[in-house]
């Protein structure tokens, strides 16, 4: 969660960290002009909270190793169902491989908090900077869901829970 307190960070270097996933906190980076987890190869777990880094025009990806990039179109893994109810787990002591996280603070959307009224989590994969992301979203409702924009060009167009999706064919077919 400290990443939050880097709001004057403009370059988050990352180059072939051996990370997995972002947390979602670099939302807060508002400073943040470019993003370089290059040759990170095990980063495939980006929180939809960076499409809050408004300054944020220059990345350097490895989307080879990014869930349904346009060339290889790997799967993305298969998300918990909606919850009309959290009361019975505590989001901020999440299994990351179960949750893709290990806290859920807030709505990815619309910055609430997810309290009872449920969790919805959804893939959406959207350009951020200059690459398309697979983005995690941690929604509050069914309305957020609905309130994400339209995917990126070439990839599934609308939010999905991941597993067997039907994806535009890649650019190696």
């Amino acid at each position: 969660t400290s990443i939050a307190k880097l709001t004057a960070v403009k370059r988050f270097v990352l180059y072939g960290s051996n990370l997995v996933r972002i947390p979602p906190e670099i939302g807060a980076m508002t400073s943040l002009e470019e993003l370089t987890p290059y040759t990170s190869y095990r980063l495939h777990w980006f929180p939809y909270e960076i499409t809050r880094c408004s300054k944020l025009v220059r990345s350097t990806v490895s989307t080879r190793a990014l869930f349904g990039n346009y060339k290889l179109r790997p799967p993305f893994p298969r998300l918990q169902p909606p919850r009309v109810s959290v009361a019975d787990l505590d989001l901020t002591v999440l299994d990351a491989r179960r949750w893709g996280t290990t806290a859920i603070r807030g709505c990815s959307v619309c910055d609430r908090p997810i309290k009872q009224g449920g969790l919805h989590q959804v893939w959406i994969s959207l350009r951020v900077a200059t690459d398309v992301l697979p983005l995690l979203v941690n929604a509050c409702s069914a309305a957020c869901v609905s309130a994400l924009p339209s995917g990126a060009e070439d990839y599934v167009q609308l939010p999905h829970t991941g597993g067997r999706v039907k994806q535009p064919p890649s650019d190696w077919d």
